[in-house]
């Protein structure tokens, strides 16, 4: 049994190689917002930042758990090149969001995902809180479903912003 559990380990790992050196990394899509200041952007705008993309809701206990921790990463991180998107979800009430960013001073972009367009285009996210990691390249190196895991998100940062 323990022979047949490594060698579909190694089955695995080795396709996932394959497949990683076939297909090459994934590109984040092409999406365009308007940030809760009225900023028209798009995703590829900042290219040569590491980006952390997360999908959010007011009424999502996980997604209000991880704020903090993003403030800090912005603070720590944010001078050598990282940056926050904060995507609300398009169920969640305009100001409601307005609100919790006020009250909060969250120090990145939000923007409200209001027809369920930047959601549809990282994969039609229903779940929050979701949360990607794009390199500099903008491709996504990392994706969370549920709270992220913090530690490797700062290991991550720091391997893409010491470049």
């Amino acid at each position: 049994m323990k022979k047949i559990l490594i060698a579909l380990v190694l089955a695995l790992a080795t396709g996932f190689a394959g497949y990683t050196l076939w297909f090459g990394p994934t590109p984040a899509p092409a999406v365009r917002f308007t940030t809760l200041q009225g900023r028209q952007m798009d995703l590829a705008s900042l290219k040569g930042k590491v980006v952390l993309v997360n999908f959010w809701a007011t009424s999502c206990p996980g997604c209000i758990e991880e704020m903090p921790q993003m403030q800090r990463m912005v603070q720590q991180y944010g001078p050598a090149g990282f940056t926050v998107l904060a995507v609300a979800m398009n169920y969640d009430p305009p100001n409601y969001v307005q609100t919790f960013v006020q009250k909060n001073a969250l120090p990145f972009l939000v923007t409200m995902d209001t027809q369920g367009e930047i959601a549809k285009a990282f994969g039609d996210i229903q779940l929050t809180p979701s949360t990607f990691l794009i390199d500099r390249d903008g491709n996504i190196v990392k994706r969370y479903v549920g709270v992220m895991n913090f530690n490797e998100v700062r290991q991550l940062i720091e391997r893409g912003t010491r470049a």
